[in-house]
């Protein structure tokens, strides 16, 4: 059986001796031995992390099961799509290196805060990572053959091969919702006034639950808390520190791209969900027939289309159907289509914010939540995942928690159309907050 460490001295040794002839960015690439593979199985990658020393650290799962990755260290950092682009410009098509992270819900902030998410992005090229991928797991390491050799070599050297588990072990003492629901009532009302009044079709109001807790909270800890019991959802997390990170475990995809093939979904209209298999199924026919939650699907897929206009030869939208979750079920469509440019910075600025998160049309519905709601979104509707010269996916960002120390802030939002009643909002956004919320409060997964 090898351990982790020969493991790392065997690739420190290949990399040294075998030295790459590109001129930039390269990647080694091994299968992971099998001893490893049983003593690292993908399951326990939230464990690998938490033993790790370095940051940032960024953990995928996709919401099928089929893409795994757990990586660290920094290699290079972005903090525009722009910029990731022009280096994605210059690696080989069939490269295989991923540029993972977040992008803020809106791009064009007049002042950037990257960091926190508001206008900008946290993007970068990892210096290692574990990756799982149709069931085939490698560790990949990324070198850049402009630096030294040695700060690979020191970098893998400082990798532990132990799993940790990570434990939540905290409970909440106070939670604080931004706007009250009282304020939520006003802006409920605020916005259905408004769309009566022809300013806008559609806006997504949302609730930010500043939670305090008894004891700090390990950010891998209440990510994997989340991974375990809510299913069929993207979970993904960068952290850059201990205590600081950000989590989400969204059901919707923003986009998959696989070379000029492009894959989006609307996923808009909500209806409460239940563990009890009849009440589910009767809920989601009644999804299906409601004119307000169809309606608020049909305008997030108008929009889309309407936004890839002029960027795709073709448009293929699907029936609807409904997504059961744990909490809450969705109305759900997909659209495809071949782009002309299969550019990741082009398909993340047409796409986000989309109508889902924002509103329509954009511009008023953006002015309004500028003007009413009371708080900053930050990393909240925006996109977690990757890209890569071939390939690229990104989830929008909900069902989402900011974690700092013992202090987690959670978003939630809905959709207001015309004739939207607030309570029944309120009642919407509860359930969606509860996916994460009831991992604090001892509720059976």
């Amino acid at each position: 059986m090898i351990l982790f460490s020969d493991f790392i001295s065997q690739v420190c040794a290949e990399i040294t001796h075998n030295k790459n002839e590109t001129n930039g960015i390269y990647q080694y690439a091994v299968t992971l031995p099998l001893s490893l593979q049983a003593a690292l199985p993908v399951t326990d990658w939230p464990g690998w992390l938490n033993g790790q020393i370095c940051y940032p650290q960024f953990y995928w799962q996709h919401r099928d099961g089929t893409d795994t990755a757990a990586v660290c260290g920094e290699l290079c950092r972005f903090t525009h799509i722009n910029e990731a682009q022009a280096v994605l410009d210059t690696l080989p098509e069939q490269s295989n290196i991923r540029i993972w992270g977040l992008n803020s819900w809106q791009f064009d902030a007049i002042s950037p805060t990257p960091e926190q998410g508001t206008g900008g992005s946290y993007l970068f090229i990892p210096r290692a990572e574990l990756r799982c991928v149709q069931g085939n797991i490698q560790f990949l390491v990324n070198i850049d053959s402009r630096r030294p050799a040695e700060e690979t070599v020191t970098f893998l050297r400082s990798l532990r091969g132990n799993v940790i588990p990570p434990v939540l072990e905290t409970t909440v003492i106070s939670a604080e919702h931004q706007p009250d629901k009282a304020g939520w009532m006003r802006l409920v009302r605020e916005a259905v006034t408004a769309i009566s009044g022809g300013l806008m079709e559609k806006v997504v109001t949302a609730r930010k639950t500043v939670l305090r807790l008894s004891a700090p909270v390990r950010p891998l800890a209440f990510m994997q808390a989340s991974r375990d019991c809510n299913h069929h959802c993207y979970h993904y997390m960068l952290a850059t520190a201990p205590d600081n990170a950000f989590m989400a475990s969204p059901p919707e995809r923003l986009y998959l791209r696989t070379g000029a093939q492009l894959c989006t979904e609307a996923l808009a209209g909500t209806v409460a969900g239940y563990p009890d298999d009849a009440r589910a199924e009767a809920a989601a026919r009644w999804l299906l027939a409601d004119k307000k939650n169809v309606h608020e699907n049909s305008v997030v897929v108008d929009d889309i289309c309407q936004r890839l206009s002029g960027a795709v030869n073709t448009l293929k939208v699907s029936d609807a159907t409904v997504i059961r979750l744990r909490k809450v079920q969705h109305l759900y469509r997909t659209i495809s289509a071949t782009l002309y440019a299969p550019r990741d910075s082009d398909c993340l600025q047409r796409l986000q914010p989309t109508a889902a998160v924002a509103g329509l049309p954009r511009t008023a519905a953006l002015a309004f939540l500028r003007k009413n709601e009371p708080f900053e979104r930050n990393w909240y509707a925006g996109s977690g995942g990757w890209c890569s010269p071939s390939q690229s996916e990104f989830a929008v960002s909900l069902r989402c928690a900011q974690i700092h120390g013992s202090q987690i802030d959670l978003y939630a939002g809905a959709g207001i159309v015309a004739g939207s009643d607030p309570q029944a909002e309120w009642n919407e956004i509860e359930n969606k907050a509860a996916g994460l919320r009831t991992l604090l409060e001892g509720e059976p997964h």
